[in-house]
């Protein structure tokens, strides 16, 4: 149990003391961690740091499922753009669509969704010009 800082000491003082006697029983070098780096020292100060480091480690979306779903549809755009395969870009677009479709059909929570569907057959064109192009 923790003891009461006695009165008429300052509280650094106190502190001070307390980290000392650890240290004396060996208890700070129990500790996980001990003896390396403060992880994420490296990184610039974020106000909110602590959310962060919550969402991270539980696995959970920081984006609502609307902003969410509007980045997976850039990223499937890029992919798309990127694919080998005409069979590829239809499929990555496909993928995507599914989900723009389930979405508008019963909006998630969050802003609008202001988002279509790709048009497959449009993209497939731009698709294959830019491979006739380059």
């Amino acid at each position: 149990m923790t003891e009461r800082k006695p009165p008429g000491v300052s509280f650094d003082s106190w502190v001070d003391r307390q980290i000392q006697k650890a240290e004396e029983r060996c208890d700070v070098s129990q500790l996980p961690g001990f003896g390396k780096p403060l992880p994420g020292l490296e990184r610039p100060y974020e106000e909110a740091w602590w959310i962060t480091a919550k969402t991270r480690r539980e696995g959970c979306s920081v984006l609502p499922p609307t902003s969410a779903l509007r980045k997976e549809a850039e990223d499937a755009a890029a992919v798309a753009a990127r694919a080998g395969t005409e069979a590829e870009v239809r499929r990555v677009l496909a993928e995507v669509n599914e989900k723009i479709h389930k979405a508008l059909r019963m909006p998630p929570q969050g802003p609008p969704l202001n988002l279509r569907p790709f048009g497959v057959e449009a993209e497939v064109q731009e698709w294959r010009g830019a491979r006739e192009r380059g």
